[in-house]
């Protein structure tokens, strides 16, 4: 009988000391996690800059739209982006704080409001994804996992005002930039898939991937693309993020 209280009492002690092991390691993942994806955003972007890039939309037809941007941004919750072409887009201009977006239309009275889920270009890409944020800043990370050369993040949206409830993302290990990013709605149904792809040296230390390509089974035959022709660190004043600056933001090039 006192064998078997031993015995028991010594289970026991396993028991929690294995419970201690298995919830540090957990911890340790998350936290492996969450500097995972804030060193992607950080090689994704410096804290303040400018950036010129180009605006593909493809349809099925193979029909082609293409629009040239000029965008700044600074920290983690400020974008403007400005329309250079086509002709019948120019001037306009784009503000994104934190959740809130607006459109500026020249001769029009004030900035428009506009939501993360519409589109000012139409095609595959949405507002979210063209004033795009650090993915920091709107999501935690629910889980962490290895599968060769790749890390496979698992994220959650910190609020229900961000356009995709939950992201897939494979990490490169060595490059820790992303490769894919899998979109999904509060419902777990696939929204679209973003592929981040060929690396390039935009120069004082940036390195990241100069083309990003999606596509949705939402909108099937339709790709769209976004190519980054600049990346340039730029320090920026507040005051360019602002509804009042949205129709001089061409005075910063």
């Amino acid at each position: 009988m006192r064998l078997f209280k031993q015995l028991l009492k010594k289970n026991r002690i396993l028991i929690v000391l294995l419970s201690v092991l298995l919830g540090t390691t957990t911890f340790a993942q998350a936290l492996d996690g969450t500097e995972i994806l804030l060193q992607v955003d950080k090689n994704l972007n410096p804290e303040s800059y400018e950036m010129y890039r180009k605006l593909i939309n493809i349809e099925p037809d193979g029909t082609k739209k293409e629009f040239v941007l000029y965008s700044v941004k600074k920290g983690q919750d400020k974008m403007v982006a400005l329309f250079l072409s086509p002709a019948s887009e120019k001037g306009r201009s784009t503000l994104r704080l934190n959740d809130n977006m607006w459109l500026y239309i020249p001769n029009v009275g004030k900035p428009l409001r506009i939501t993360s889920l519409q589109s000012v270009v139409g095609g595959v890409f949405n507002n979210s994804d063209i004033l795009r944020l650090d993915y920091g800043a709107e999501y935690d990370v629910e889980g962490i996992t290895e599968e060769g050369d790749f890390y496979l993040l698992d994220l959650k949206a910190k609020s229900n005002a961000i356009a995709y409830d939950q992201l897939k993302m494979q990490v490169d290990k060595k490059a820790l930039v992303p490769t894919t990013i899998e979109c999904f709605a509060s419902s777990g149904m696939l929204i679209k898939t973003l592929y981040y792809k060929e690396p390039k040296d935009f120069g004082d230390g940036i390195v990241r991937p100069s083309v990003l390509e999606t596509d949705s089974p939402l909108y099937k035959g339709y790709k769209s693309a976004m190519i980054y022709a600049k990346i340039t660190k730029k320090e920026l004043a507040d005051e360019v993020f602002s509804l009042n600056y949205l129709s001089r933001v061409d005075e910063l090039r």
